[in-house]
């Protein structure tokens, strides 16, 4: 089996390659999924991750796996130059080619898939079915808005905390209570998002990296934000895609945590 096989499976299982250039096409994003470097050599092992860092090269290694698997791509801008230095952003990625350790990344394709890391997030936070998507796509969509059951703000805010295992959530209480979301994987929040979770009502917006004067709009206008951390909204769905694939390719894999990021 070799790396193009295994893009094959998680295209099939979860979202082809396809999709993210949907949404792209569509409302003007930009990515770069699919094989990012493909060192010829049959699979021996797949390590999952959310990010392409040394932690994940050293753990694939140690493994004697010769793939990872992220979310976020392992390219995403052009890169001009390769540097081994520690503080380089492309320091793993050349490990990984110095290493015989193929990468694969599905990234936004992952985020709006039917049951994808943005689903993941609303269930998570206690939804079981959008109402719309701020992005809808052929399949799937991104961005959604959806009820819940009618809880404080303070409750809501503990079992977000609990739920994804995360102390570095911001609350911000606006109106004391909890019945419709609007929430946005990654760094979602932005004046089209705002706008959307306002039209279709929600009390209370949820996505990550926000800026200020965003927090200060929603706040302003009467809804409660939980600002999580980038990695703390994605590895959640990201990892029970994983375990939804866990045995499906015949290869042994494993996942990866980058647990000082939560």
């Amino acid at each position: 089996m070799k790396p193009s096989d295994v893009l094959a499976i998680l295209g099939r299982e979860v979202a082809p390659v396809a999709l993210s250039d949907e949404l792209c096409a569509k409302y003007g994003a930009y990515d770069n999924s699919g094989i990012i470097l493909d060192c010829g050599s049959d699979v021996t092992g797949a390590l999952f991750c959310l990010d392409l860092t040394a932690g994940a090269v050293r753990e694939a290694e140690s493994r004697g796996y010769n793939l990872i698997v992220t979310h976020h791509p392992a390219i995403y801008s052009p890169v001009k130059s390769l540097g081994v230095q520690p503080h380089s952003p492309t320091a793993p990625l050349l490990s990984c080619a110095m290493k015989g350790i193929s990468v694969i990344s599905m990234h936004l394709n992952f985020d709006s898939a039917l049951k994808g890391i943005d689903y993941y997030l609303m269930r998570g936070l206690g939804g079981e079915r959008e109402e719309c998507f701020l992005n809808p796509l052929s399949s799937g969509g991104y961005g959604r808005v959806y009820a819940v059951p009618a809880q404080s703000f303070a409750d809501f805010s503990s079992n977000a905390s609990r739920e994804f295992e995360s102390d570095k959530i911001r609350f911000y209480d606006a109106n004391g209570e909890v019945k419709k979301i609007a929430s946005f994987c990654g760094a979602g929040c932005d004046e089209e998002a705002i706008e959307f979770a306002l039209s279709h009502g929600a009390d209370t917006f949820v996505s990550a990296d926000m800026k200020h004067h965003h927090v200060a709009a929603l706040v302003g206008a009467g809804l409660n934000v939980a600002e999580m951390t980038h990695y703390c909204s994605e590895v959640y769905g990201f990892a029970r895609i994983y375990a939804s694939l866990n045995g499906l390719s015949g290869i042994p894999s494993a996942f990866y945590k980058e647990k000082i990021l939560l």
